[in-house]
């Protein structure tokens, strides 16, 4: 079994971005690893963090 197949939430990622412009974060305004022109909800890694622990699944 894969660690995929314990959680059943959607969890896709923007792609990176190569460079700048970056997207900010939508809770902290810090920016992003994500392209600007990206459309969605974007986190900088330390709020993707925190966002990845509140909704863990849990066994």
């Amino acid at each position: 079994m894969s660690e995929d197949d314990y959680c059943l939430i959607d969890a896709t990622r923007p792609p990176r971005a190569d460079g700048p412009p970056y997207a900010e974060c939508v809770l902290c305004r810090e920016p992003t690893e994500y392209p600007e022109s990206y459309k969605g909800i974007t986190l900088c890694p330390a709020c993707e963090w925190q966002e990845a622990q509140r909704t863990a699944c849990s066994g």
